[in-house]
């Protein structure tokens, strides 16, 4: 209990109110006061004092019960001048400084949310809130200056920015790790996310959470997995002609672990999984998990089978959403849909705007989303991919997104933004050009509805053949509201080297002779390459980037070197590149060589 003879009656006061405020909460969490009965906590904090010298503790540990991993540390004082020091090292006079340098030692095994106190008046405190993350060398500001409930702490610090990008890499580092797991089990790359999705959906069962650790054949756990999952599958209702493309790709994985081991292979797999990916989405509810181990094991896989498959990073399918302004009501169509990335990031903007309204998330996930794939093994990534966030698995078409009938068979179910990646060109003469299913996307959406596409820089700068036929008649039918160029190497992390461009549409209304279309110079998003995890967010960057983004589309504002607004024909070139008048006083001799040696590079590519 609390050592209150070696405070001041004053700071008791301190002490007193902010006790007061956290017991209300008991049942959630564990108030402790100077001491702690953790093991760990007590361990971490035995060289933690103010002056250096031996254990020291702060004034309060809030333990959360339902999450281990997960701590407040509080720290006060009773004169408001000694809230705060500039330096932050004067440990023991201030209430910010103090509690920073727990945290510090805390946060070697512990989420910390760190807070100070000052002041004696209940109505008059000064409170300061940080965040440092397990393993993370330093904190960072947050919250506001006002006491919360543990649980709005919990939510906020698992939804902060700070904390999903630490999630981020850590995901990034597992699938590097799987993947060499799963080469060492001769496991083929095209059938490891096959098996992934299979183990992601069985976890969701509560059956086989339970069964699986007790399993000691792995050729028995393997069947006891596909039944199980298929069953859920069959009870869901999604036809027969599904489930037997998804039970024949699952069927692949009693071949993985037919022979007889003295091991139990698949069941570690299965509790690594559960421990690296499952705990993952308990915090990141709706992220593309499989795509992301997609995009891994497809850079390990070079058959022809995978040519023109380029899965669009989890960042700019968000910030599609959020071009597209999808809301609760939105119906979402993709007619390549790939793994649902564009659908999934849909879904979650959609379950955000709904606010918790039960009835109004199922018709979201039940009705609202809608995929078309024509690849039988990617069609059972993306059904299985929406089944593990929950629904939406019933409109996922095993389909070819440029058939009529079924492009008339969707346009019944009134989609108002059409959200794509197509499948690029492999072969320059004969392959399907892109801009074919931005078409028939738009023709499957209502009048007015919004389609935003990210498509090879040729379909837009091409001005004769093929592609000029297809831009012109684009523009006779529905109007071109914005291009955005892309970063170069955006597909960088599915080791594809090709230049993009996001076109975004209004369907149905021609585009007119005075329109003017919104060109956007979106090439640097923040992002930089680093060795094994490939192009990630390594300085926080994307947010105010992508604020950025969208403030200068959805206001048409023109910025000399990031926008400008022009009015262009099929007969032109459909990139901010042509337009933009450059800022030459910036310019460096290095920008100049980098420059004609993209151009030079791009030329190569193209022919």
């Amino acid at each position: 209990m609390a050592n209150t003879n070696i405070k001041g009656r004053k700071e008791i006061l301190t002490d007193n109110i902010v006790r007061d405020y956290f017991k209300q909460f008991e049942k959630d969490v564990i108030i402790e006061q100077q001491s702690s009965d953790n093991i760990v906590i007590d361990k971490l904090l035995k060289n933690a004092s103010k002056k250096g010298l031996h254990k020291g503790y702060p004034d309060f540990i809030i333990q959360y019960k339902k999450d281990g991993n997960f701590l407040i540390v509080i720290e006060n004082k009773k004169d408001k001048n000694f809230h705060e020091s500039v330096s932050h090292k004067q440990y023991s006079d201030y209430a910010v400084d103090g509690v920073l340098l727990y945290a510090s030692y805390l946060s070697k095994s512990y989420d910390v949310v760190a807070i100070a106190v000052s002041g004696t008046e209940e109505d008059d405190l000064k409170i300061s809130h940080y965040v440092q993350l397990k393993g993370e060398p330093k904190a960072f500001k947050y919250f506001s200056d006002k006491l919360l409930s543990p649980d709005e702490y919990y939510k906020g610090l698992n939804t902060s920015e700070e904390k999903k990008r630490q999630d981020y890499d850590k995901l990034l580092d597992y699938t590097r790790d799987l993947n060499t797991r799963l080469h060492k089990m001769n496991i083929d790359e095209a059938e490891r996310c096959i098996l992934a999705s299979c183990i992601l959906l069985a976890l969701r069962q509560k059956h086989f959470k339970e069964y699986y650790k007790t399993e000691e054949n792995q050729s028995i756990l393997a069947d006891t997995m596909i039944s199980d999952v298929m069953s859920w599958f069959k009870k869901s209702n999604v036809g027969n002609e599904k489930i037997q493309t998804i039970e024949s790709k699952y069927s692949t994985i009693r071949g993985m672990f037919a022979k007889e081991s003295s091991h139990n292979h698949l069941r570690d797999l299965i509790m690594d999984m559960e421990e690296n990916i499952d705990d993952f989405e308990k915090t990141n509810r709706y992220y593309d998990v499989l795509g992301q181990l997609y995009i891994a094991f497809l850079r390990y896989a070079n058959t022809s089978n995978d040519l023109g498959v380029v899965l669009t990073p989890s960042h700019i399918t968000e910030f599609f959403a959020e071009v597209a302004g999808v809301n609760k009501n939105s119906i979402v169509f993709d007619n390549c849909t790939g793994t649902c990335g564009f659908l999934i990031a849909a879904m979650s903007k959609m379950i955000e705007d709904a606010k918790g309204d039960i009835q109004t998330e199922n018709s979201i996930k039940s009705k609202q989303l809608i995929g078309i794939e024509k690849g039988d093994k990617m069609y059972c990534l993306a059904a299985s991919n929406m089944a593990i966030h929950g629904d939406g698995k019933t409109n996922i078409f095993l389909d070819d997104g440029l058939n009529p009938p079924k492009i008339a068979q969707i346009k019944k179910m009134k989609p108002s933004v059409g959200m794509l990646n197509p499948p690029y060109k492999a072969d320059k003469k004969n392959d399907v050009e892109e801009l074919e299913f931005v078409k028939w996307n738009l023709e499957a959406l209502v009048e007015g509805g919004t389609c935003v596409a990210i498509v090879p820089m040729q379909c837009a700068i091409s001005t004769k053949g093929k592609i000029a036929n297809l831009k012109k008649e684009l523009l006779q039918k529905h109007t071109l509201e914005a291009v955005f160029s892309m970063p170069d190497e955006l597909f960088y992390n599915s080791d594809k080297s090709v230049v993009t461009c996001v076109m975004v549409f209004t369907a149905h209304k021609p585009h007119t002779e005075d329109k003017e279309t919104f060109f956007g110079y979106f090439k640097d998003d923040g992002f930089e390459k680093r060795k094994n995890l490939g192009r990630i967010d390594a300085h926080g960057k994307w947010e105010e980037i992508k604020a950025e983004w969208l403030y200068l589309f959805r206001n048409r504002k023109e910025v000399s070197g990031k926008s400008v607004m022009y009015h262009v024909t099929d007969k032109d070139e459909w990139c901010a590149e042509a337009y933009m008048q450059t800022d030459y006083s910036t310019l460096t001799d290095e920008d100049f060589i980098r420059k004609m040696t993209d151009y030079a590079a791009f030329l190569v590519q193209n022919n």
